[in-house]
């Protein structure tokens, strides 16, 4: 019987998603998407000891985000294999990968392998192509190095501390919208948090600037057009400008 991929994953602005896709795709198998970005209205999934899941969400701080914990406890195994996935923009992943472990453990998953890659920054402009095509065939050999690894192995070494760092929370930046705007209200439809309102316009203090809704308005009038905004993206890009390299752990 085929082998059934979860690729189980939390990816407002699509970076997870690309990474965890590359590693599925090394994996082979029948490949089933359980993407917990927008509320899935409470459907569970439940996977045994002969699939495999990869799990990925972005960091926020340190930290898995913490609106996505809720959603991964919707998700099961029974001794199933998987791998763990952080993407985080160039400054550091710090308790996130190792809170990500235990998670998928408690919820009876066998962690053979972690990940922490870098992807695009949500704000400013901060290693914008990534990730790139190379990211992404390291993602393929790593996930080929994890299915041949021995069943005796022992557990990889995943950095982090516990008690885990304060974080996961989000930003505080509020998207504006202009005049552009069609009202075709995908971006009430996407939000992850459902922080925008009917009126495509309104954002509550629920927001977790996640720029999702800038990233996929196809009117373009989703944006952080502000002096305040500019400045700290400036700020932000000159900071984090140096290159850091994907790191994996097995």
């Amino acid at each position: 019987m085929e082998k059934k991929v979860a690729l189980v994953y939390f990816s407002p602005t699509g970076n997870t998603r690309k990474t965890l896709e590359a590693m599925a795709e090394a994996i082979g198998g029948r490949t089933e998407t359980v993407d917990l970005t927008v509320p899935r209205n409470g459907q569970a999934c439940q996977l045994g000891p002969e699939d495999f899941a990869i799990f990925g969400v972005p960091v926020y701080a340190g930290r898995i985000p913490a609106v996505s914990r809720e959603r991964f406890l919707t998700v099961r195994g029974d001794h199933t294999p998987c791998i763990v996935a952080v993407t985080y923009g160039n400054r550091d992943f710090d308790d996130a990968l190792l809170e990500l472990a235990d998670l998928a453990a408690a919820q009876g998953f066998e962690v053979k392998g972690a990940a922490a890659v870098v992807g695009r920054h949500t704000y400013g402009e901060i290693q914008t192509d990534r990730p790139d095509a190379d990211d992404l065939e390291q993602d393929r050999a790593f996930a080929r190095r994890v299915l041949e690894k021995p069943e005796d192995a022992p557990a990889a070494e995943i950095p982090g501390n516990r008690p885990y760092k304060e974080g996961g929370a989000g930003g505080s930046f509020r998207p504006l919208t202009s005049d552009a705007c069609v009202k075709c209200r995908r971006c009430v439809k996407e939000c992850p948090v459902q922080a925008i309102g009917e009126d495509c316009v309104t954002i509550s203090d629920s927001c977790i600037s996640c720029f999702r809704c800038i990233r996929q308005c196809p009117a373009h009038a989703k944006n952080m057009d502000t002096e305040e905004y500019r400045a700290f993206a400036d700020m932000f890009t000159e900071r984090l400008k140096e290159r850091r390299e994907n790191q994996y752990f097995i």
